[in-house]
């Protein structure tokens, strides 16, 4: 797989569309990062994506994982991998210095996150949780749970799992079983299957984190009675800690990751945050995971535009209409119905990236700004546009990817070209870390409809400060957006009042309505960005050209997925027996 990774526009992004180094100047934690240690970072993670992780993605998928004698052994490669991933210090990329991080904004890591993923999926995911359970235990774990488990985290010593689902339980948490009885001592005895578990056992690191939810003796029913529970695979002088893999999955994709079915057997574990406060605790590392499987999408699309611009450049089919010069068979680039797939996954790929490093730069804003009011400002959009990116992202990821291999006609479909391995890859990213249905529901119903629209209008208002500032047609079509936008939320408002499970039914509409309405936004300002380019660089007349491909193209999907959220008025059928 010859991928390689998008620094120039991943320059452009920070430099240009977020003016990321002016930005961190007012933020106390990140004002002696500037761009050129930005650039540098992004340059040594994209050495170590192209020339460590890309060459083991295939052979990964190819030769799997395997359980042997209890214990999973990965791809070959993939442990020398993580160790020069430990050695160059990117576990440490975005965690604070006080627990041995190197304390760079979140918006580096959601970028070399990028890289990860693009260049090897698979073996992504045993490190792509960590942050998350970073997070989780500096918001939740005690002093002494902080002092002896997050210097491991932080050095890549340790690796974390997110132990939730179980076989009765997928998405509906409130139906766990597990359970955790005291042993008088501050630490309790975990019972219980969990299933699903992305690296929940593997050879990369002696010592795996497991993050649990259970239930205590006195928990009451249902999803407010969970607490979290951090069990670590072993104890102190190598004593083993009651957890066993069961089993390895076999999957569509992802084959390099170890996806385990595992067993607690009254295992040690001590409580992270309150009793019966698990879900508090878990959401902080789950947020983080579902910007992270976001990311997975845009890694995917990056990797399937790659692809697909090689492989049509390459490929010589029939002549070109028009007035191309040639012979009697001209690159399969030329032709329209190619050019209209290269360019959307172009537009695409670089609109997602811009608005997944748009939310890192909120979350940093929401950390590390001294002003309460922009903080909570902050916190407040990233919570709106998390859901967005997780579900949208993931959607793109897997049908550009098919659209990719389209590109390659009949052969994308076989297993000598990548492609066919992105397509497969991308496709549990909208199921995990909260399927895009849960996604979309949790964006309408919480986030939107819950607060009665006050947070949607803060995103609003955003994108209105961009119809003012940016340029000519695309000030215009945005600040129509704008008004359409507010328009539908107040239609939802007043017909989810009489009408229960319309929101429900129009949940996905919306999500793709804001997706859309967001991808206008950022490339409204891409346009306003173009001035600070040199007027002869090749990068300005690129843009230019895919701004005008999305706003002639793409924006028109806008209108048809506000159709969509209007016709779930009607209400379903209710189906009496299945098919």
């Amino acid at each position: 797989m010859a991928w390689k990774a998008p620094l120039q526009d991943m320059q452009f992004v920070l430099e240009h569309w977020l003016r990321a180094d002016q930005a961190w100047q007012h933020l106390p934690a990140y004002a002696d990062v500037d761009l050129e240690l930005a650039l540098q970072v992004l340059q040594e993670a994209a050495r170590f994506s192209e020339q460590v992780l890309a060459p083991l993605n295939a052979s990964g998928d190819r030769q799997g994982c395997r359980l042997e004698q209890g214990r999973v052994r990965t791809p070959d490669g993939f442990a020398a991998a993580y160790r020069a991933y430990v050695d160059g210090g990117w576990p440490a990329l975005a965690c604070e210095p006080r627990f041995g991080g190197q304390g760079l904004p979140l918006v580096l890591d959601a970028a070399v996150q990028e890289m990860l993923f693009a260049s090897n999926h698979g073996w992504a995911m045993y490190t792509g949780i960590a942050h998350g359970a970073y997070l989780c235990l500096k918001a939740h774990g005690s002093a002494q749970l902080q002092a002896r488990y997050l210097p491991g985290i932080v050095s890549g010593a340790s690796l974390p799992t997110m132990c939730l689902t179980e076989p009765q339980a997928g998405s509906d948490l409130a139906l766990l079983r597990c359970r955790a009885e005291p042993l008088g001592d501050g630490s309790y005895a975990v019972t219980g299957n969990k299933l699903f578990i992305s690296g929940g056992d593997h050879d990369l690191t002696r010592d795996i984190l497991h993050l649990v939810l259970a239930r205590l003796p006195d928990a009451p029913a249902g999803s407010r009675g969970l607490s979290l529970l951090l069990v670590p695979n072993g104890l102190e002088g190598g004593v083993g800690n009651g957890v066993q893999c069961d089993g390895l999955e076999h999957k569509l994709g992802i084959r390099g990751s170890a996806t385990c079915a595992l067993r607690f057997e009254g295992a040690r574990g001590w409580l992270v945050g309150q009793a019966h406060g698990g879900l508090a605790a878990m959401f902080v590392m789950m947020n983080s995971a579902r910007l992270q499987v976001g990311l997975q999408g845009l890694g995917h699309a990056e990797a399937a535009w790659q692809l697909a611009r090689d492989y049509a450049r390459e490929r010589r089919q029939m002549r070109a209409p028009g007035h191309w010069p040639g012979a009697a068979a001209d690159p399969i680039h030329l032709h329209p119905a190619m050019r209209l797939a290269l360019l959307e996954l172009r537009v695409r790929s670089e609109g997602m990236r811009t608005l997944g490093y748009w939310t890192a730069h909120w979350l940093d804003v929401a950390d590390a700004s001294a002003d309460p009011a922009l903080r909570a400002k902050a916190a407040t959009l990233a919570a709106l546009l998390t859901p967005i990116v997780k579900a949208a992202f993931t959607d793109y990821g897997f049908s550009l990817s098919s659209k990719a291999l389209q590109v390659f006609g009949g052969y994308g479909y076989t297993c000598e070209f990548a492609i066919e391995q992105v397509l497969r890859d991308s496709r549990i990213a909208m199921i995990y870390e909260g399927t895009n249905e849960i996604q979309a529901n949790d964006l309408l119903l919480r986030k939107v409809l819950g607060d009665g629209g006050e947070g949607f209008a803060l995103l609003l208002g955003e994108l209105r400060a961009e119809a003012v500032a940016a340029p000519g047609a695309a000030a215009e079509a945005l600040g129509v957006i704008c008004d359409r936008l507010q328009g539908l939320v107040a239609t939802l408002e007043r017909s989810a009042a009489h009408n229960v499970e319309y929101p429900y039914r129009a949940a996905g509409a919306f999500l793709q309505v804001c997706a859309t309405a967001l991808q206008a936004f950022a490339w409204a300002r891409t346009v306003r960005c173009l001035d600070t380019l040199p007027a002869e660089a090749p990068l300005r007349r690129e843009k230019h050209e895919s701004a005008t491909f999305f706003f002639s193209y793409l924006l028109p999907d806008f209108d048809r997925q506000v159709a969509a959220v209007e016709a779930a008025a009607c209400p379903l059928p209710f189906i009496a027996e299945p098919f």
